[in-house]
């Protein structure tokens, strides 16, 4: 099982969406609040895009050497149709400072010294602490999970409802199956119908890219036919 920390380090790094909550920038509209690119730095620090005009910018610029608070809120969105498809939060909070001279005129670069981790998936909730979050690495399959997952769920949807034979008689009758979630550790499937309820299909092994996912998809698949 990922910890908290790589969790929400993945989802730092996925195309999740995302917002900062400014302390006294709350009547913010959303939209005016959400970062055009996201990154980690060597610290666990985190790197937060904006225009100018943002009023996080105008918040972080006018603190000056004040500790200006501030929260990155992720949202996880299941990137295939299923029925609850928020599949977690995560919470990053810290204190937040303009870095004059790293972007583009007419954008400005955040850094968000972090102070506290929390998020709540599908693994359950957690915490950790900053040193956690800074050693913590994302899940190799971070970046193609969402094509992995669709791909799945519209060329291989005959072979994900055949995962129901592992489970014997917990799936009832006419469920349908959709592939809700992947990481290294194994494959989580979504079944509704009379009930919904999730699954994990775990590998033999942990795969540390697109090649040994392959090759434990099949033997996953082999597993279910046989």
């Amino acid at each position: 099982m990922p910890s908290a920390a790589e969790r929400t380090r993945t989802l730092v790094q996925s195309t999740c969406s995302a917002v900062l909550l400014v302390t006294g920038v709350e009547a913010a509209l959303s939209d005016q609040l959400v970062p055009l690119t996201r990154s980690t730095g060597p610290d666990g620090e985190l790197y937060l895009l904006f225009p100018a005009a943002s009023p996080a910018v105008r918040a972080a610029t006018h603190a000056q050497d004040d500790e200006l608070a501030a929260v990155l809120e992720i949202t996880d969105v299941a990137p295939v149709s299923v029925p609850h498809r928020i599949r977690g939060r995560a919470w990053v909070s810290g204190w937040l400072t303009s870095v004059p001279g790293m972007a583009a005129p007419g954008r400005m670069m955040l850094r968000l010294e972090v102070g506290e981790v929390y998020v709540d998936d599908l693994w359950g909730h957690g915490s950790a602490e900053p040193e956690e979050f800074a050693g913590a690495d994302p899940d190799p399959l971070v970046a193609h999970e969402t094509e992995l997952l669709q791909h799945l769920h519209s060329a291989h949807g005959e072979q994900v409802s055949g995962l129901s034979g592992l489970l014997g008689d917990r799936v009832p009758d006419g469920s349908a199956a959709v592939p809700l979630a992947l990481d290294r550790f194994g494959l989580r499937v979504r079944f509704t119908g009379a009930r919904c309820f999730d699954a994990r299909f775990d590998f033999p092994e942990p795969v540390s890219d697109v090649t040994g996912l392959r090759r434990a998809m099949h033997t996953l698949f082999d597993a279910a036919g046989g």
